[in-house]
């Protein structure tokens, strides 16, 4: 699985640390090392989704992953970003699945703005 999206994974990583050239400052190789073994989860996930069929699995994903991120100090903005990332990169490639991927992808940045919105009126 990883070398058949690895250009996308190498194409969204490689946008994002162009947006946040403080990524490498703050993270170092390291970081950018991690960020692509994050992004074949996302991967993962998106794999899964499309054979199943459904949506909700990488919605379900893409929420509970925020909380986890929130829950260790990070912003709702830099999942969003990756996985804008990924729809950008998609956009440019040749991959079969690159239009279910770009849907599942885009639901899951509206679950995870929509429940920021929900927490923030909880507030």
């Amino acid at each position: 699985m990883d070398i058949m999206y690895r250009p996308v994974i190498d194409s969204a990583v490689k946008k994002l640390y162009e947006r946040y050239p403080e990524l490498l400052e703050r993270f170092g190789e390291i970081g950018m090392q991690k960020c692509y073994e994050d992004n074949v989860h996302h991967f993962n996930y998106l794999n899964t989704t499309a054979a199943a069929g459904d949506e909700k699995i990488f919605v379900d994903y893409a929420l509970w992953l925020n909380n986890v991120l929130i829950s260790r100090g990070m912003k709702s903005d830099h999942l969003i970003d990756n996985f804008q990332c990924i729809v950008e990169a998609l956009e440019e490639s040749d991959i079969e699945e690159a239009g279910r991927f770009q849907v599942y992808l885009n639901a899951g940045i509206t679950a995870i703005r929509e429940n920021d919105l929900a927490s923030q009126l909880r507030s």
